[in-house]
C-alpha cells in the first residue's frame, strides 16, 4: 500500500471528490480525519473510511474560520497522532441559469466574497496550518490543494469570481512549495475539469430541465465538448491525489496538473 499508515487530513470530505480521496487513501492504507462543513457527511465519509479498516476521526469545520481550522488539525493529531497528508478540497461556486456561466457583470460583492472567503482563505490557511504541523513534527509532508482548470482560464468555468480563486491556489501552491522545500514538504495542486458529483449532478438536472432536454441529452451535449469524450468520475481526481501523496511524487513539488479529459493543454 502506497500510503501504509500515513494520518491524512482532507477537508470536504463529505461528498463528491473530498469523499473518493479520503476512500482512496483508505484503500491505500492511510488513517483519514474527514473534514467538512456538513458533519453529518463527514461522519458517513468518516464510517466508510472505517469499513476499509482504518481508522478515522469526522470533524465538523468551516474553512473560513482560522480558529476551525485550528481545531481541526488540533483533533486530527489528538486523535490520530500526526499529520502526513493534507488534501484541501473544499470550496464553494454559483453558476448562472440556462444560459450557462454567471456573467461578469452579475457577480454581486457577496459572490465575491463567499468565493474568497472557502476557496481561496480557507485553502491558504488550512494549507498554513498543516505545513506549521509537519515542521513541529520534524519536517516531511505532503499538501495537494484542489484548484481547477478555471484557475488556467478555462471558459466554461462557473464564474470569474470563482475563477480567480482558483487561480489564487495555483498561485499560493507555486510559493507555498518553494519556500517549504526546505523542510522537505511537497506542494502540488490538481486541477479538474468537469466531474459527475452529487452537488454537480442536481445542478445539471436543473440546466437541461430550463433547456427543456433530458439529463442524459444534456450529458452528452456537454460531454460533446471535452476532447477525450467522458466526464471526470471523483475517482479520477482522487487517482492523481493518491499518486502526489504517495512515494512515486517524491521530487515533484509546485506544480498544478490537470484531470479534465484534454480541455486545458497547459
Amino acid at each position: 500500500m502506497q500510503l501504509e499508515d500515513k494520518i491524512a487530513i482532507v477537508t470536504g470530505a463529505g461528498r463528491g471528490m473530498g469523499r473518493a480521496i479520503a476512500l482512496h487513501f483508505a484503500r491505500e492504507g492511510a488513517h483519514v480525519a474527514a473534514a467538512d462543513i456538513d458533519g453529518a457527511s463527514a461522519a458517513q465519509t468518516c464510517a466508510a473510511v472505517r469499513e476499509l479498516g482504518r481508522r478515522s476521526l469526522a470533524i465538523e469545520a468551516d474553512v473560513g474560520d482560522l480558529a476551525e481550522i485550528d481545531r481541526m488539525v488540533r483533533q486530527t493529531v489528538e486523535v490520530l497522532g500526526r499529520v502526513d497528508i493534507g488534501v484541501n478540497n473544499a470550496g464553494v461556486t454559483r453558476r448562472g441559469g440556462a444560459a450557462g456561466p454567471l456573467l461578469v457583470t452579475d457577480i454581486s460583492e457577496e459572490d465575491w466574497d463567499t468565493f474568497n472567503r472557502v476557496n481561496a482563505k480557507g485553502v491558504f490557511f488550512c494549507m498554513q496550518r498543516m505545513a506549521k504541523e509537519m515542521i513541529r513534527q520534524g519536517g516531511g509532508g505532503r499538501i495537494i490543494n484542489i484548484a481547477s482548470i478555471a484557475g488556467k482560464g478555462y471558459i466554461g468555468t462557473s464564474n470569474a469570481a470563482y475563477a480567480a480563486t482558483k487561480g489564487a491556489v495555483i498561485a499560493m501552491t507555486q510559493i507555498a512549495a518553494q519556500q517549504l522545500t526546505g523542510f522537505d514538504i511537497n506542494v502540488n495542486s490538481i486541477c479538474p475539469g468537469p466531474t459527475r458529483t452529487e452537488l454537480g449532478g442536481t445542478s445539471w438536472k436543473e440546466r437541461a430541465e430550463e433547456r427543456g432536454l433530458s439529463l442524459r441529452e444534456y450529458e452528452q451535449q456537454r460531454a460533446a465538448g471535452i476532447p477525450i469524450g467522458r466526464f471526470n468520475e471523483p475517482e479520477d481526481v482522487a487517482e492523481m491525489a493518491v499518486f502526489l501523496a504517495g512515494p512515486g511524487a517524491r521530487n515533484i513539488t509546485g506544480q498544478a496538473y490537470n484531470v479534465d479529459g484534454g480541455l486545458v493543454m497547459h
